[in-house]
This record gives structure tokens, C-alpha cells and sequence, in this order.
């Protein structure tokens, strides 16, 4: 592995998280970048702080920072800073990914949020011209079959390798909805399984890193048993 692109189904369904997981658990030298970092201001903890704080990953790497919550697109219009440009953003991705083993590469919002007004780029074309595979990270509960299956038609339309696809946040006590729904998310994978299912309030636990092995699937440094999981839900 090489350059992977985080995305999700959509604001908050865990991204920052999986992220994280990803690069506590993959081997060699890893990099983390977060192309655009929007509603936090320039002395605030972004991302990456987070990254680094649960992952221990410290070569982290922000191009872009836009106080207002919003798109990174109208982010920037709004404040009056430079939106960010896919050729540069590339570009320096790919030398990143000539110095370490890993580049990870965290998304804003869902998959087609546009990263500026001239030609609207996104997370897709981004990934096109990187040749980079892209895990989608999506919610369990109710109404996830739809934003993640559209999610996932995006990807495999545009001919981008899809990595797999975990759940950001799996409830302790998991409701019916839940329980059915990974079903449907693991059939929408061309292995017909589930990369991760991460443990909710993962933030919060202080062994981070070995959580992180027990959610990830093998190829990604983890010990997560799909079949396992699947015959205990």
C-alpha cells in the first residue's frame, strides 16, 4: 500500500478515527495528510492533532486551513484564502509517498465535497490522478444503505480501486437496525466483507492502538475475524 484516500458517507461519521486506526496500525513509516481543514481556527487542535494524539503519528501534513464550517470550497471564498489547487495538492502528495511507506490522506465531508470554485474538484479526481485506492468510512444505524451504496457506485464508476469499507462507530449495544445494516455494507464490497468495524467512544479509550488491531481487517496491520464478527451479531 501506498497512498490511500479516506472518505465517508458523509460530515462525522467517523473519519478522524479511522484514520487514526490506519496509522497506528500499518507498518513502516507512515504520513498523514489532511489536504483542507475547515471550522477550526488557526490556533485550534485540528485532525491531525487528533490523529496524532490517539495513533502516535507525528508527520503530519495540512495544506489548507478555513475557519468556517463549511465546504472547503465556500470555505475559502468566505475568508478570503487561496482554495486549494488539485495539480499542487497532487503533487505534493506524490512526494510524500516517495519519502514514506503509507500516505494517508483524509477527506472533507463525503466523497464529492468540491475543494474550490474554478473547477470543483473533489476527493475523486484526486484519486484518479494519484492511482489511489479509497476506504469509505460510513455509519451502522438507519439510513447508511443508501449514502453508502451511492458512495461506493461513485467510486467504482470512476474505475478507483475500492480498499474496503468500515464502520466508523459500532455501538456497544448494537440495535436491530445495526445488526442488519453490516450485512448489506459487506455486500457492497467486492470481498463481501467488512475492512473495520470501529468500537464507538474510541476517542476516548486509552488503549487506542490495540483497539485499533482488534477493528482493522489483516491487510490493514489488524486482527479483525469478518466471519467471526459476522456469526456473533
Amino acid at each position: 500500500m501506498s497512498v490511500l484516500i479516506v472518505t465517508g458517507t458523509g460530515t462525522d461519521v467517523g473519519k478522524t478515527i479511522a484514520t487514526a486506526a490506519l496509522a497506528a496500525c500499518l507498518p513502516g513509516r507512515i504520513a498523514v495528510v489532511k489536504p483542507a481543514q475547515t471550522g477550526v481556527a488557526p490556533s485550534e487542535p485540528g485532525d491531525l492533532a487528533e490523529v496524532t494524539r490517539l495513533s502516535g503519528c507525528t508527520d503530519v501534513f495540512e495544506f489548507a486551513r478555513y475557519p468556517d464550517p463549511l465546504s472547503p470550497h465556500h470555505a475559502a471564498r468566505r475568508c478570503n484564502l487561496p482554495a486549494l489547487d488539485m495539480a499542487t495538492t497532487g503533487m505534493r502528495i506524490a512526494e510524500l509517498d516517495n519519502q514514506y511507506d503509507s500516505v494517508l490522506v483524509e477527506g472533507a465531508g463525503g466523497l464529492l465535497v468540491p475543494y474550490n470554485d474554478d473547477d470543483g474538484w473533489t476527493l475523486v479526481q484526486l484519486a484518479q490522478k494519484l492511482q489511489a485506492p479509497m476506504m469509505v468510512v460510513a455509519r451502522a444505524d438507519l439510513g447508511t444503505l443508501n449514502h453508502t451504496a451511492l458512495t461506493v457506485r461513485v467510486i467504482k464508476d470512476e474505475a478507483i480501486e475500492l480498499a474496503g469499507i468500515m464502520v466508523g462507530s459500532w455501538p456497544r449495544e448494537p440495535g436491530l437496525p445495526e445488526r442488519y445494516t453490516v450485512f448489506d455494507l459487506a455486500a457492497m464490497d467486492d470481498r463481501s466483507e467488512l475492512s473495520g468495524i470501529l468500537p464507538a467512544e474510541m476517542a476516548t479509550m486509552r488503549d487506542f492502538t490495540e483497539q485499533a488491531r482488534a477493528a482493522l481487517a489483516p491487510r490493514f496491520g489488524g486482527t479483525f475475524d469478518w466471519s467471526a464478527f459476522r456469526s456473533s451479531v
